[in-house]
């Protein structure tokens, strides 16, 4: 632990120098974590510092008040603190106006979206904040909390609920336009958030709801976006690198790799910060960056998170560097993934997979294969569908993406009898509950793959239909219960051999 005469960060931090003041607001942002803070709020202070602007960030957590806190108490400020085998490097923007809890303060919200001042709301709340229904794509009209907040105009809870009750609060009020980016890995994000708005705003008692979606349309703007760094969560190695390296206590420090990627499309209808000064891109083929990072690089993870853990990988690292695992990942990125990405033009591929693999590789940062595990039942779900379906549909079984299921399946909802040890034990995702409940009623990986695949739809309404992946996946479940991660590679490798693939019995 820092000594206690480390001084802790603020302004008075000494030889903290800093170009520029930070600004009146003029960014709502939904989601105070890690990755916001090393990603969208760096490239806002690299476009505050190139060319001024009201672009204050009001950060605003969903439940808890850790960040908001130790913002409060370090005069909003934070290091961001980049990690590779070559050293680290420390920054600390001053980008953040103030930042408070939604959950503890709801009708603050809708009010500081409704704000004149506030220009764009971004988000990134993870694909599960969206409360849509990952087999629809509709919004999730059975959650109760989005329940509450079509009933409760004043404190909404979920982001989408926010974001309608603070656009009618313009409506109301002011007729000055907004930007709504969603920073989430959502097929066509931007899209995708607008249409999910709209059908919140067309629940609304009639003349509520055409009034609200006529303002929609004449004064909101929905860009897509791809965003990528890894970000991993914060722990006390970081809080003493910072005291050691810097000098001061920091106890929110957010470690992050160098790389860092932003495209959009240019649709801010009521302006926006310079964010290129920062690196940032944009362009109108931003689906194309979408589907290389969505499928090149988070399926693909997925695959390394899941076979890592259960192999006992605490970390990205340590999966890749079995040499089994990595393999996979190359095979499922060249064959399974990328035949359905439409690459942009300019993009490398052979470049941009060793960039990955580099990047994986980065020991130093250590990103938690529990961490990357995490909310499967949501980013499967954006990551698998399309990919199989066009292997599928030209007569190809997609192995590793049947396995990515199988291995996404073993982790969080093993058959009775069989533990997947402690990493994906520490995976969270909202349907652990279900599927627990669904393995603790099957026999057999068939079983578990048919219930959850077929009568669940976990992955869509389009392979719910498709026998014969779901055959492959309970195949895959078996293997990898009675032979471990390292034998179903093997049998995806060689199908026809498959000397692993026979069935638990059953009783």
């Amino acid at each position: 632990m820092a000594s206690p005469k480390i001084p802790p960060l603020s302004l008075g931090t000494p030889g903290l120098i800093s170009s520029h003041t930070t600004p009146p607001p003029g960014i709502v942002h939904l989601g105070l974590g890690n990755f916001h803070r090393a990603h969208q709020a760096v490239y806002t202070d690299a476009a505050i510092k190139a060319d001024g602007g009201d672009w204050g960030i009001i950060g605003v957590s969903s439940r808890s008040s850790t960040v908001p806190d130790a913002m409060h108490a370090q005069d909003m400020l934070y290091t961001v603190v980049e990690i590779s085998p070559e050293g680290s490097g420390f920054s600390i923007p001053r980008v953040h106006t103030d930042a408070f809890v939604a959950a503890k303060d709801p009708e603050r919200v809708p009010i500081i979206i409704g704000d004149p001042a506030t220009r764009i709301v971004s988000l990134t709340v993870t694909e599960n904040g969206y409360t849509y229904s990952p087999s629809t794509g509709s919004l999730n009209l059975a959650d109760p909390a989005v329940q509450h907040d079509l009933l409760n105009a004043s404190a909404p809870k979920t982001p989408i609920g926010q974001i309608v009750r603070g656009l009618q609060q313009r409506a109301r009020t002011h007729s000055d336009p907004v930007t709504i980016l969603s920073c989430d890995n959502l097929a066509d994000n931007g899209h995708h958030t607008q249409r999910l708005v709209r059908e919140f705003a067309s629940r609304l008692p009639a003349a509520e709801s055409t009034e609200t979606l006529a303002w929609i349309d004449a004064h909101a703007s929905f860009p897509s976006s791809m965003v990528d760094r890894i970000v991993p969560a914060t722990t006390e190695h970081y809080r003493a690198l910072v005291a050691e390296e810097r000098g001061y206590i920091d106890a929110i420090p957010v470690p992050a790799e160098p790389f860092s990627m932003w495209i959009m499309e240019d649709n801010f209808i009521a302006g926006r910060p310079m964010w290129e000064a920062g690196g940032a891109v944009f362009s109108n083929d931003v689906a194309g960056y979408e589907q290389l990072k969505v499928r090149l690089l988070n399926g693909t993870h997925s695959l390394i998170a899941y076979l890592g853990a259960l192999t006992g990988a605490a970390t990205i690292p340590e999966s890749v560097a079995q040499a089994r695992i990595e393999q996979a990942a190359r095979t499922v990125l060249r064959d399974e993934y990328l035949p359905s990405v439409n690459v942009p033009a300019g993009v490398d591929v052979s470049a941009y997979e060793e960039q990955l693999f580099s990047r994986w590789r980065n020991s130093a940062l250590g990103h938690r294969t529990s961490q990357v595990g995490s909310d499967g039942s949501v980013k499967l779900r954006q990551r698998i569908p399309l990919p199989a379906l066009k292997m599928l549909d030209a007569g190809t079984m997609p192995q590793l993406l049947a396995l990515t299921t199988a291995a996404y399946l073993t982790c969080l909802a093993p058959l009775g009898g069989f533990e997947p040890g402690e990493h994906a034990d520490a995976m969270e995702d909202p349907a652990r509950r279900l599927l627990s409940g669904l393995a603790a009623q099957s026999r057999s990986g068939h079983e578990l793959s048919e219930s959850v695949l077929a009568d669940h739809h976990l992955l869509g309404e389009e392979l719910a239909e498709r026998t014969d992946f779901i055959e492959r996946t309970g195949e895959f479940i078996d293997i990898l219960h009675s032979h471990g991660p390292l034998a179903a590679i093997a049998d995806a490798s060689n199908p026809t051999s498959r000397p692993h693939a026979a069935h638990r019995s059953t009783p």
